[in-house]
């Protein structure tokens, strides 16, 4: 077997109700989408990514309707994000229902909810009336993919099909709140600001900086997001790498590094704008393991907005 893609909605939702799994694309980065009413589906994400069963999925849903039979005990602060941030790169950890199968939640009480904003995911949602489990569509722990191409190089031969939404335009995986306990926290940096999230609430939130052997939501644990290569994150490349410089490439924010030659430079936004930076960075991480490179250098990005989720993801590649 080898996947196709194409833009077939109809294709898409068949397959998805046939209990196999489709590449979708969300605004965020592309995902593994498998119906959650199909154990046997669900299953299939776990032995297609080689992802370990104590790691949570993300439930993706059109509207917030939707999360009745799922979710209960929602409380205000949910209705307040949702009306700001949804549909957008923003998902809520919330108490579940019985019915939810435990693969879905990895035997935790709770679940993460998203509603994705790209055309093609909304409207695959719409016409099928579908909830999707989908954690992003690459082998477990490396680079996520950012475009159908991404799929279809790493998860070509497993699965039918990949529906093509282009490009995604955050390119970092949703941020992830934690509404099920009386203190909220932010338990994954991703697309959305810590920032813009803190001023719909009107206070400030913790961020959560456990890496554990049983994460109560993706993206939590200490190695992710990484490609083949070794990454140093935050280092000086001369006090810490005693190597050949021309065999070490580097991540930079806008300005090149001036030991190392600019052929092996990935600039992520020349113009100092961290949402361009994100955009860039999982295409990035891929791009240095098609060089003869051995180390790459990341800078630390500038630890506000989206550069603390930059930051978040490039130590993990580093770990």
């Amino acid at each position: 077997m080898h996947s196709t893609t194409g833009t077939d909605i109809t294709k898409a939702i068949d397959l998805l109700k046939k209990g196999e799994l489709v590449g979708i694309p969300t605004e965020t980065v592309y995902g593994l989408a498998a119906n959650i009413e199909i154990h046997e589906a669900v299953a299939k994400i776990f032995e297609v990514k080689n992802r370990p069963s104590f790691d949570p999925l993300i439930v993706h849903l059109l509207e917030r309707e939707q999360l009745d039979p799922i979710c209960h005990s929602i409380p205000k602060e949910f209705y307040l994000l949702y009306k700001a941030f949804c549909p957008g790169p923003i998902t809520f950890i919330l108490p579940k229902k019985e019915k939810l199968s435990d693969l879905i939640t990895a035997g935790h009480n709770t679940v993460g909810i998203r509603f994705p904003n790209h055309p093609l995911c909304r409207e695959l949602l719409r016409e099928s009336n579908l909830a999707l489990a989908a954690p992003s569509a690459n082998p477990f722990g490396y680079v996520s993919p950012t475009s159908a191409a991404h799929v279809d190089q790493q998860l070509g031969k497993k699965i039918p099909y990949i529906l093509d939404g282009g490009e995604c335009k955050v390119g970092l995986e949703s941020t992830i709140i934690d509404l099920s306990k009386k203190e909220i926290s932010i338990l994954r940096l991703g697309g959305l600001s810590m920032e813009e999230i803190e001023k719909v609430l009107g206070f400030k939130l913790k961020s959560s900086k456990i890496s554990s052997s049983n994460p109560q939501a993706p993206g939590m644990l200490s190695s992710h997001y990484s490609p083949s290569k070794k990454v140093f994150f935050d280092q000086d490349i001369e006090e810490n790498i005693e190597v050949d410089l021309n065999s070490i490439g580097a991540i930079r924010f806008k300005n090149y590094h001036p030991k190392i030659e600019k052929t092996n430079q990935w600039i992520l936004s020349e113009k100092g704008d961290l949402n361009e930076a994100a955009r860039a960075l999982f295409k990035v991480l891929r791009e240095t393991d098609t060089t003869d490179l051995e180390i790459i250098y990341a800078e630390k990005f500038p630890d506000t907005g989206l550069g603390r989720a930059i930051n978040d993801r490039l130590k993990r590649a580093a770990y």
